[in-house]
């Protein structure tokens, strides 16, 4: 299995770093999965919202993932780089778009599910990003639900930056089973959080 994580200048460093070590953790455990740090463009050094540089392993328009994860970071501020611009430069979700169409599945992390609602992937779709972008993210018509992490099939969201690792761990249980990911988890020394809800919605 082949899963990209887009990285992005402002992107929050936990909604990424979370998922993709849980994510590798798995594969050291044997499973069959590839994770890489992608680009939306060709980018030689990404620099995340509190100052993280990261060279990026791929460039999303190059990469064939079967799962895309999208990072949120610096929308409630509207900092100058993260989510919000992303979302206003209008290539990230045409991307998503492009690649949901082509049967990848999505993941939002925090407010990378606003980038998910703007490539119109969450039509009749339940949905969670961070708290104090949830009332935006309903005013886009997506059915919000008040939980951890949201499983709606080929999309699934979670709330704000360190519900990143109860995605990853509830994505690493869908896959390869409960066992595993309660192992890695407590490998790190981590309280899973069981506040998941799996709702399958039909696909847009």
């Amino acid at each position: 299995m082949k899963i990209g994580i887009v990285v992005y200048d402002g992107a929050d460093e936990l909604d990424f770093i979370g998922p993709h070590e849980v994510l590798r953790a798995a594969a050291k455990a044997g499973k069959d999965v590839q994770t890489s740090l992608l680009s939306i463009e060709p980018q030689a050094e990404v620099v995340a919202g509190f100052g993280l540089k990261l060279r990026p392993e791929g460039e999303l328009d190059d990469a064939k993932p079967n799962l895309l994860i999208v990072p949120g970071g610096g929308w409630v501020a509207r900092e100058a780089t993260g989510a919000w611009t992303e979302y206003q430069r209008g290539v990230l979700p045409k991307k998503i778009a492009r690649l949901y169409a082509e049967g990848v599945m999505v993941a939002g992390v925090c407010t990378g599910t606003m980038l998910l609602a703007a490539a119109g992937v969450l039509k009749d779709k339940p949905a969670i990003t961070h708290h104090r972008a949830v009332d935006e993210l309903r005013a886009l018509g997506v059915q919000v639900v008040q939980t951890r992490v949201v499983d709606a099939g080929d999309v699934i969201t979670c709330g704000g930056v360190t519900a990143s690792l109860d995605l990853a761990f509830w994505l690493v249980e869908r896959f390869w089973g409960e066992a595993l990911a309660d192992g890695i988890a407590r490998s790190f020394e981590y309280t899973r959080s069981r506040d998941v809800q799996v709702l399958p919605a039909k696909r847009s």
